[in-house]
């Protein structure tokens, strides 16, 4: 994998010589714009707003817009020349739980690769962090910014490697105020037992087996129009939008379809969805079985006793009468 950025990592006064490479891949379906009558491919032109020329890529450059309106120009050499200590170094700051990092602070993901020399360091902060269970949180100058990233130990088709991800920086990311109206709702114990049911019979998700359904119908659709066919039909999902008037009916809906689209189907006659922590309270327990089975032996015995001791006393009724 081709490196994208070469540096340092400072881990105290150890220092481990890195390559950065790129963790992820765009899949995504991309099209292009063009003229329907032609085919034509339709691009978009760079043109200066006050003489209305196309402008080349080597008459292009950067600047900074001021709050009065003032406009600074910058060039890569000013931007190099700037007094970043995280310019080449991967400055390690901190160290945290992984599980204490906000996935929406999360941006960009990467694998950090060991530079000639570097295994051994490399190494050490690798099974550091994973005997630790904690990520490293630094700072480095990268894509033309300084940026937070977590350093975090990876396991990976049987390949330990250092695994980086960029953060946003804390005020990157927006408040949810308002997000959620401020009326007031109350949840039923019933609704979340039935809530639990629906989790549960769901299961987990193989997230290996997961795949872009809609890049692979697209791939589908082109490769029928280069044939010459017509692409097949592609049954839809029925909908499951709209309002939800009762809302325990439907935890009860989801779960009846949720176990028949596993094959687990329903009792006959079964009314309701009883939510699974119901059915387990309502199983006995081994000792109460047992102690069940123990008061319903005492009831035999005595039943048998009370037989014997009737036929007996016929039994000497009998010789009185008959003396």
């Amino acid at each position: 994998m081709r490196s994208l950025w070469k540096g340092t990592i400072s881990f105290g006064l150890v220092s481990i010589p890195v390559k950065v490479v790129s963790a992820t891949e765009n899949h995504s379906v991309s099209f292009r714009q063009i003229h329907t009558a032609d085919d034509g491919r339709i691009r978009y032109r760079k043109v200066c707003e006050l003489d209305g020329e196309e402008v080349g890529g080597d008459e292009i450059g950067k600047a900074y817009e001021t709050a009065d309106g003032s406009v600074v120009q910058l060039t890569d050499d000013d931007l190099a020349a700037l007094p970043l200590p995280t310019a080449r170094t991967v400055d390690i700051l901190g160290f945290v739980p992984v599980s204490s990092i906000d996935p929406y602070q999360l941006d960009r993901s990467y694998y950090l690769a060991p530079d000639t020399g570097a295994i051994k360091p490399y190494a050490l902060l690798r099974e550091a962090l994973r005997r630790s269970e904690k990520g490293a949180i630094a700072k480095l100058a990268m894509r033309g910014r300084e940026t937070l990233a977590l350093l975090r130990a990876l396991e990976g088709d049987g390949e330990a490697v250092l695994g980086m991800h960029t953060l946003l920086w804390p005020d990157e990311i927006r408040p949810a105020t308002g997000v959620v109206p401020g009326e007031r709702v109350t949840v039923r114990d019933a609704e979340l037992d039935l809530a639990d049911t629906l989790m549960d019979t769901l299961g987990a998700v193989d997230m290996a087996e997961l795949h872009d359904e809609y890049r692979a119908a697209v791939e589908a659709l082109v490769t029928a129009k280069l044939e010459g066919r017509v692409p097949e039909e592609i049954t839809e999902r029925p909908a499951t939008g709209g309002r939800v008037i009762d809302l325990m009916s439907a935890l009860e809906d989801s779960v009846r379809s949720a176990r028949q689209a596993r094959g687990e189907g329903e009792t006959e006659g079964e009314a309701t969805v009883t939510p699974i922590k119901k059915k387990a309270a309502a199983k006995k327990s081994p000792a109460k079985k047992k102690a069940t089975a123990g008061k319903s032996t005492a009831k035999k015995s005595t039943a048998k006793k009370s037989t014997a001791k009737k036929t007996a006393a016929k039994k000497t009724t009998t010789r009185k009468r008959a003396s």
